[in-house]
């Protein structure tokens, strides 16, 4: 049986207007954080057409007005689905009836077949990434929010996330040396972007694989509903989540450091890493040094899971270690330096 992908409309008599209190508290704390870290740069959204991004799209869309600066908003068709084409236009119809202009990107390259959540996130970033340098775009949006940021907090702790995975999602961080990724909805609840949906737009992309089981993010989801009637609510998550960032930050400090130090960028494909790096640095900044460092080369949204780079680290303090490959990366041995480089993808001639 064919699972579609369905609008999802909500007739609302209530007029949109600015002055809703609950639109003017989320736009308030959604303007201060843009002008911080963008003031009048232009910058980008990625939409999908679910309730969130459409939200982030209206406050998106007001701030350029107030702002007088450019927005571009740029929809993935990554064709994962055969509704997948269909879908993004659907959501650029949606858009044009608010008189948002937005542009699809499609993915032409090979499909996944496994671990498809994780590489359709990292084919989405790739395009977006790469539009966004072609446009000389500095500054790209997420609409994730404290739900995302409490689902991805307890997907970490199945897997046995250390410190980094547990705090991964902060306000932004630097996707490579082109792109910054800001996440200005981190304060809010899924309800509170999805009322502003329903108000303004009067509807949304329903995404089938939310309701699919088989991922962990949607049992989770239902984990959580259990968790909250015994008592374990989400302020009291996020407050540990802040606590993981606080002392994650203070980590990425030392972290920089020891970059500057040990770690050579030859170009946005390739760096040197000192040898000398693992015996001046502790263990958890080393890993954090080469879980950044395999992102950035590879250009892709997430570092490789933390076993394998542990898993990496370990063999390359080996002194028979000579050559290896990970997250689109290739590791090599030479001459007292570590050196990684981004895994050319040949293409088969068709």
């Amino acid at each position: 049986m064919k699972t579609k992908s369905l609008i999802v409309k909500r007739k609302v008599k209530k007029r949109f207007t600015i002055n809703d209190p609950k639109i003017k508290k989320v736009y308030s704390v959604f303007k201060k954080i843009t002008f911080k870290k963008i003031k009048k740069n232009n910058f980008a959204l990625a939409v999908s057409g679910g309730s969130d991004s459409l939200c982030l799209a209206f406050l998106g869309k007001f701030y350029e007005t107030e702002l007088k600066n450019t927005m571009k908003v740029l929809i993935v068709d990554h064709g994962l689905r055969k509704e997948s084409h269909v879908e993004a236009l659907k959501v650029k119809k949606i858009l044009k009836s608010k008189k948002i202009e937005s542009k699809v990107l499609k993915w032409k390259g090979k499909i996944p077949k496994s671990n498809i959540q994780l590489k359709a996130r990292n084919i989405r970033f790739s395009l977006i990434s790469n539009y966004c340098k072609k446009n000389n775009i500095k500054f790209l949006f997420t609409a994730h929010h404290m739900d995302d940021q409490i689902e991805n907090f307890f997907i970490r702790l199945f897997r046995g996330s250390g410190l980094t995975g547990l705090s991964s999602m902060t306000e932004s961080f630097d996707y490579n040396n082109n792109l910054k990724i800001i996440r200005p909805l981190l304060n809010f609840k899924k309800e509170d972007l999805q009322y502003i949906t329903k108000l303004y737009f009067n509807t949304y992309i329903d995404d089938p694989s939310n309701a699919d089981e088989k991922y962990l993010r949607i049992r989770i989801r239902k984990y959580r509903k259990k968790m909250e009637n015994d008592g374990l609510n989400s302020d009291k998550i996020i407050k540990t989540v802040n606590n993981l960032i606080s002392a994650n930050n203070a980590l990425k400090f030392y972290k920089k450091k020891a970059l500057s130090k040990h770690v050579y960028f030859l170009s946005n494909k390739k760096c040197l890493i000192n040898k000398k790096i693992f015996l001046d640095e502790a263990s958890e900044i080393i890993f954090k040094s080469f879980s950044d460092i395999l992102s950035l080369i590879a250009n892709t949204y997430y570092p490789p899971r933390s076993k394998k780079v542990l898993d990496l680290i370990n063999r390359v303090k080996k002194t028979n270690f000579t050559k290896s490959t990970l997250g689109g990366c290739i590791i090599e041995k030479k001459d007292g330096f570590i050196s990684i480089s981004r895994e050319l993808k040949v293409r088969k001639k068709v």
